[in-house]
Protein backbone atom coordinates (compact mmCIF):
# COMPACT_ATOMS: atom_id res chain seq x y z
CA UNK A 1 0.00 0.00 0.00
CA UNK A 2 1.45 3.32 -1.07
CA UNK A 3 1.70 6.33 1.58
CA UNK A 4 -1.09 8.74 1.22
CA UNK A 5 -1.86 11.57 3.27
CA UNK A 6 -5.69 11.06 2.13
CA UNK A 7 -7.50 9.98 4.97
CA UNK A 8 -10.15 6.78 4.89
CA UNK A 9 -13.26 8.67 5.43
CA UNK A 10 -11.83 11.08 2.93
CA UNK A 11 -11.18 8.73 0.03
CA UNK A 12 -14.41 7.06 0.54
CA UNK A 13 -16.57 10.10 0.07
CA UNK A 14 -14.45 10.69 -3.13
CA UNK A 15 -15.48 7.45 -4.30
CA UNK A 16 -18.95 8.71 -3.36
CA UNK A 17 -19.06 11.54 -5.04
CA UNK A 18 -17.31 10.19 -8.40
CA UNK A 19 -19.78 7.56 -8.65
CA UNK A 20 -22.91 9.99 -7.68
CA UNK A 21 -21.48 11.34 -11.72
CA UNK A 22 -19.53 14.91 -10.18
CA UNK A 23 -16.56 16.01 -11.89
CA UNK A 24 -13.40 15.48 -9.92
CA UNK A 25 -12.90 19.48 -9.57
CA UNK A 26 -17.00 19.72 -7.76
CA UNK A 27 -15.74 16.46 -5.58
CA UNK A 28 -12.63 17.94 -4.41
CA UNK A 29 -14.67 21.11 -3.49
CA UNK A 30 -17.35 18.93 -1.44
CA UNK A 31 -14.79 16.82 0.26
CA UNK A 32 -13.19 20.33 1.59
CA UNK A 33 -16.42 21.72 2.11
CA UNK A 34 -17.07 18.35 4.57
CA UNK A 35 -14.14 17.97 5.92
CA UNK A 36 -12.09 21.37 6.02
CA UNK A 37 -9.30 20.21 3.83
CA UNK A 38 -7.78 21.80 0.35
CA UNK A 39 -7.54 19.18 -1.96
CA UNK A 40 -7.00 20.49 -5.36
CA UNK A 41 -8.71 19.58 -8.64
CA UNK A 42 -5.57 17.28 -9.67
CA UNK A 43 -5.01 15.68 -6.22
CA UNK A 44 -9.12 14.33 -6.13
CA UNK A 45 -7.82 12.80 -9.98
CA UNK A 46 -4.84 11.44 -9.04
CA UNK A 47 -6.48 10.02 -6.06
CA UNK A 48 -9.29 8.79 -7.95
CA UNK A 49 -6.95 7.22 -10.72
CA UNK A 50 -4.79 5.03 -7.72
CA UNK A 51 -8.21 3.92 -6.22
CA UNK A 52 -9.24 2.66 -9.66
CA UNK A 53 -11.47 4.80 -9.98
CA UNK A 54 -11.88 6.04 -13.75
CA UNK A 55 -13.66 7.92 -15.77
CA UNK A 56 -16.23 5.02 -17.18
CA UNK A 57 -17.26 4.54 -13.20
CA UNK A 58 -19.15 8.09 -13.18
CA UNK A 59 -22.69 8.39 -14.11
CA UNK A 60 -23.41 9.72 -17.35
CA UNK A 61 -25.29 12.64 -17.72
CA UNK A 62 -28.47 11.88 -19.46
CA UNK A 63 -28.18 12.69 -23.25
CA UNK A 64 -31.51 13.53 -25.04
CA UNK A 65 -32.98 10.86 -27.03
CA UNK A 66 -33.31 12.72 -30.30
CA UNK A 67 -30.32 14.69 -32.07
CA UNK A 68 -29.97 18.45 -31.62
CA UNK A 69 -30.86 20.06 -35.39
CA UNK A 70 -27.30 21.23 -36.19
CA UNK A 71 -27.54 25.20 -37.18
CA UNK A 72 -27.82 26.25 -40.52
CA UNK A 73 -25.25 28.66 -41.70
CA UNK A 74 -25.77 28.79 -45.23
CA UNK A 75 -22.77 26.83 -46.41
CA UNK A 76 -22.77 23.37 -47.57
CA UNK A 77 -21.29 20.83 -45.18
CA UNK A 78 -17.85 18.76 -46.20
CA UNK A 79 -18.33 15.52 -45.70
CA UNK A 80 -15.40 13.24 -45.03
CA UNK A 81 -12.21 14.62 -43.96
CA UNK A 82 -11.70 18.02 -43.54
CA UNK A 83 -9.16 20.67 -46.31
CA UNK A 84 -7.10 22.60 -44.91
CA UNK A 85 -7.27 26.31 -46.47
CA UNK A 86 -3.61 26.44 -47.57
CA UNK A 87 -1.80 23.33 -48.22
CA UNK A 88 1.61 22.28 -47.22
CA UNK A 89 4.18 23.52 -49.40
CA UNK A 90 5.14 21.56 -52.20
CA UNK A 91 9.41 21.54 -52.05
CA UNK A 92 10.57 22.29 -55.66
CA UNK A 93 13.12 20.04 -56.98
CA UNK A 94 15.74 21.75 -59.53
CA UNK A 95 17.09 19.17 -61.72
CA UNK A 96 20.78 18.93 -60.40
CA UNK A 97 24.04 18.59 -62.28
CA UNK A 98 25.97 15.59 -62.19
CA UNK A 99 28.95 15.80 -60.04
CA UNK A 100 32.26 15.65 -61.21
CA UNK A 101 34.27 13.68 -59.69
CA UNK A 102 37.98 14.04 -59.62
CA UNK A 103 40.54 11.37 -60.25
CA UNK A 104 43.71 10.31 -59.09
CA UNK A 105 46.65 8.86 -61.13
CA UNK A 106 47.85 6.34 -59.04
CA UNK A 107 46.71 2.81 -59.01
CA UNK A 108 45.81 1.62 -55.76
CA UNK A 109 47.10 -1.49 -54.01
CA UNK A 110 43.15 -2.37 -52.57
CA UNK A 111 44.57 -3.49 -48.78
CA UNK A 112 42.43 -4.65 -46.56
CA UNK A 113 42.18 -2.88 -43.24
CA UNK A 114 44.33 -6.02 -41.49
CA UNK A 115 46.79 -5.35 -44.34
CA UNK A 116 47.49 -2.01 -44.03
CA UNK A 117 51.03 -1.21 -42.21
CA UNK A 118 52.10 2.07 -40.66
CA UNK A 119 53.49 3.87 -43.39
CA UNK A 120 50.67 2.65 -46.06
CA UNK A 121 47.70 5.12 -47.22
CA UNK A 122 44.53 4.99 -45.79
CA UNK A 123 42.38 6.29 -48.54
CA UNK A 124 39.08 4.08 -48.48
CA UNK A 125 37.98 2.37 -51.91
CA UNK A 126 34.35 0.61 -52.09
CA UNK A 127 31.74 0.16 -49.41
CA UNK A 128 29.07 2.10 -52.01
CA UNK A 129 26.71 -1.23 -52.29
CA UNK A 130 25.48 -3.22 -49.52
CA UNK A 131 28.09 -5.92 -48.63
CA UNK A 132 30.96 -4.40 -50.54
CA UNK A 133 33.98 -5.21 -49.77
CA UNK A 134 35.82 -1.74 -48.40
CA UNK A 135 39.88 -1.73 -49.39
CA UNK A 136 42.25 0.97 -49.04
CA UNK A 137 45.03 2.56 -51.03
CA UNK A 138 48.26 0.83 -49.39
CA UNK A 139 50.88 3.54 -51.41
CA UNK A 140 53.17 4.61 -49.01
CA UNK A 141 51.82 7.84 -47.27
CA UNK A 142 52.71 11.41 -47.55
CA UNK A 143 54.80 12.56 -43.81
CA UNK A 144 51.99 13.76 -41.62
CA UNK A 145 49.11 12.78 -43.04
CA UNK A 146 46.84 9.24 -43.16
CA UNK A 147 47.13 9.21 -47.10
CA UNK A 148 49.72 9.61 -49.90
CA UNK A 149 50.57 12.83 -51.37
CA UNK A 150 47.79 12.00 -54.44
CA UNK A 151 45.03 11.59 -52.23
CA UNK A 152 46.04 14.01 -49.58
CA UNK A 153 45.33 16.49 -52.64
CA UNK A 154 42.37 14.86 -53.49
CA UNK A 155 40.86 14.79 -49.85
CA UNK A 156 41.77 18.88 -49.62
CA UNK A 157 40.01 21.74 -51.37
CA UNK A 158 40.50 21.76 -55.57
CA UNK A 159 41.67 25.27 -55.44
CA UNK A 160 44.84 25.21 -53.85
CA UNK A 161 45.64 28.64 -51.35
CA UNK A 162 48.67 30.28 -53.33
CA UNK A 163 51.84 29.43 -51.43
CA UNK A 164 53.62 32.30 -49.02
CA UNK A 165 56.45 33.95 -50.24
CA UNK A 166 59.12 32.99 -49.20
CA UNK A 167 62.03 36.25 -47.99
CA UNK A 168 65.16 36.01 -46.73
CA UNK A 169 65.28 37.47 -43.50
CA UNK A 170 68.79 37.78 -41.88
CA UNK A 171 68.98 37.78 -38.47
CA UNK A 172 71.37 40.07 -36.64
CA UNK A 173 72.55 38.36 -33.42
CA UNK A 174 72.86 41.31 -30.80
CA UNK A 175 74.91 41.38 -27.99
CA UNK A 176 73.27 41.91 -24.49
CA UNK A 177 75.22 44.26 -22.50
Amino acid sequence: MEPSNWAPEHSDALREFITKGMSFSEAARAINSRFNTSYSRNAALGRARRLGLTGDDRQKPSMPTEPAEPHDTGEPRASGFRTFALPWPVPVFKEAKPVKLRCVAIEPRHLSLIELERGDCRYPYGGDEEGEAITFCGNPRRPGSSYCAPHFHLSRNPIEPPERAVSAVSLRVVEAA
